[in-house]
Parts: structure tokens; C-alpha cells; sequence
């Protein structure tokens, strides 16, 4: 693993932190609405969504960590024109109110209102794509659900995230840190972010100044109580043990170089085609838009 990918990732985790951001910050910053969405918004314990097209094969968006749905601003018009396009938020994040986000079991309940969404709405096995945290909660619903899923998309996630701390780390080593974090978080809400460490983190996450400016902005419209408790499932999370037997197909799209830990991540899976982008940080889809549009459409079209 080079040490721009280690510092890169950890810094996707450690952000929140930094941030300690409150009340004030992710009520009043509320994160731009998804371009051209063409349905109402339905509300879920856990998420709400939001389509846009109205032929063609389904197509889930998930985004990451304290990202709103507006991270796929960029791709998700295009897509649109040919398959129906599901674009997720999760409650809390930009400045939604929290649901029952604000107790544990945030990733299992987005898991089980995707499934019952996808029940409601019968789309059957739909594509799923998954940036950061959304990546693990793919990775999770097609352990829970394998035939309720088609094929999943990662970006730049993994299946256990202290791998970055070596291949001997488990749950139990990252458990107490991840803890801190959390808690750390949600006793920030109410008070003043540090927009200074945001704007640094951001830096590390994204490579364009205007990426840099939404990640930031995304990221302290957050409420940090739910930011922290979705953290710690993260981190706690541990699905290598479910590679070996995983036959979902994976796509997995990762900012260049960084082979060797992704390889080391997915390679037990049945099928992995891993897509390299070149001059990208952990927001590919910010730095690299058009690169990201090209191995999305690949990605939706491929059998």
C-alpha cells in the first residue's frame, strides 16, 4: 500500500472527527438537492430516496459518510437517460432530520430499508453502487440479500477497514478507537465546527478546489451524532470473512495506485473487475467526472 492510499483512506475515517461540528453547522449548511430529480422524496426510518429516469434497468446510488445524494450530481443526469437511477440519503446527513439514526444498528437499517424499498417498488435484483461507507453497506446487503442484488459497484471502500493498520488487525484492536471517535462526535453536537480542519481533511479527500469545497460543506452539514455511530459500525465492520464465498459481481473503482490493497481486499471474491482512476482522490467521482461517467455506464450496461 503506498502511503498517499493509507493516508488517503484514513483520512476519509478521521474527518468527522476533525470536523467536530454541531448544531449550528449542519443546520444552516443543507446540501444542494440531486439535479434533475424527478420524484418525490420518500422517507424511510433509516434513508429516503429519490429517482430520477423512468426506462431501463434500476440502478441504486449509495453515498458515503456524511455525503448527501448530491454527490452523484455529476453522473447521475447522464444515467439517468437509460436506466432508472435510485439515489439514496441517509437521515442525518445534509441536514436531514436524523430518524432512528440517532440509536446503533444505522448500516443494518439501511440495509433493511433498501430491501423493503426495493419489495415495495418491485425492482427485483437492481444494480448497486456504493461510494466509502456506501460501499460497505453494498457489501452487506448482498451478504444479507445475494439474490436481491445484481452486480455492486465499490468506491474506494473495503470489506474491513483496519486492514490499513495491517493484515494481523481485527474488530477487537479497532473497536476501542473507534469507540473514542464515536463518542468524541456526538458530544460535539451544539457546538461550533472547525471549518480550518475540515477544509484541511477535505484536501487530503479530494484533489480539485471545488471538489474540496463540497466535501467540505457536505461533510459540516452533517449531524455528527449520526456521523459518529455510522463511523463506529464502519470500523467495526469486518466482511473478509465472507470474500471467499461472496459471487455477487464486483466492480471495484479506486483511485490510483493502491492495486496491492484492493487485490488483497476483493481478490477472494468470485468476480472482481477492479478499474484503477488515475489523478484521483477519494471522491472519483469529483476529480475524475468523466473518467467516473465512463466505468459507471460500463459498469450499468455490462450483463
Amino acid at each position: 500500500m503506498t502511503p498517499q492510499t493509507k493516508a488517503r483512506l484514513i483520512a476519509a475515517a478521521a474527518f468527522p472527527l476533525l470536523l467536530l461540528h454541531g448544531t449550528p453547522s449542519f443546520a444552516a449548511t443543507p446540501a444542494a438537492p440531486a439535479a434533475a430529480v424527478t420524484s418525490a422524496e420518500t422517507r424511510m426510518d433509516h434513508i429516503s430516496i429519490t429517482t430520477m429516469g423512468a426506462k431501463g434497468s434500476p440502478v441504486i446510488l449509495i453515498p458515503g459518510l456524511s455525503s448527501p445524494r448530491a454527490v452523484w450530481d455529476g453522473v447521475a443526469p447522464e444515467l439517468a437517460k437509460t436506466h432508472r437511477v435510485f439515489l439514496v440519503q441517509v437521515n442525518g446527513f445534509a441536514g436531514d432530520d436524523a430518524g432512528k439514526n440517532l440509536a446503533s444498528g444505522v448500516l443494518d437499517g439501511i440495509v433493511a430499508d433498501l430491501d423493503r424499498y426495493m419489495a415495495d417498488h418491485k425492482l427485483g435484483a437492481p444494480a448497486i453502487v456504493g461510494h466509502s461507507m456506501g460501499g460497505l453497506v453494498g457489501l452487506m446487503f448482498a451478504k444479507a440479500h445475494p439474490d436481491h442484488v445484481a452486480k455492486l459497484m465499490i468506491v474506494d471502500s473495503l470489506p474491513f477497514y483496519g486492514m490499513l493498520f495491517g493484515p494481523t488487525a481485527t474488530v477487537a484492536m479497532v473497536e476501542p478507537q473507534g469507540k473514542a471517535m464515536r463518542d468524541k462526535l456526538v458530544a460535539s453536537y451544539g457546538k461550533p465546527a472547525d471549518a480550518a480542519a475540515a477544509e484541511m481533511i477535505a484536501h487530503q479527500l479530494a484533489l480539485k478546489p471545488d471538489s474540496q469545497a463540497k466535501v467540505k460543506a457536505w461533510a459540516m452539514a452533517a449531524d455528527p451524532r449520526v456521523t459518529g455511530e455510522a463511523m463506529y459500525e464502519d470500523l467495526t465492520t469486518d466482511l473478509r470473512p465472507d470474500m471467499e464465498g461472496f459471487k455477487t459481481p464486483i466492480t471495484l473503482v479506486y483511485p490510483a495506485p493502491g492495486d496491492a490493497l484492493y487485490h488483497a481486499a476483493y481478490g477472494k471474491a468470485a468476480k472482481v473487475t477492479y478499474v484503477p482512476v488515475a489523478d484521483a482522490a477519494h471522491f472519483v467521482m469529483l476529480d475524475q467526472p468523466q473518467a467516473f461517467q465512463d466505468a459507471i455506464e460500463a459498469f450499468a450496461k455490462a450483463d
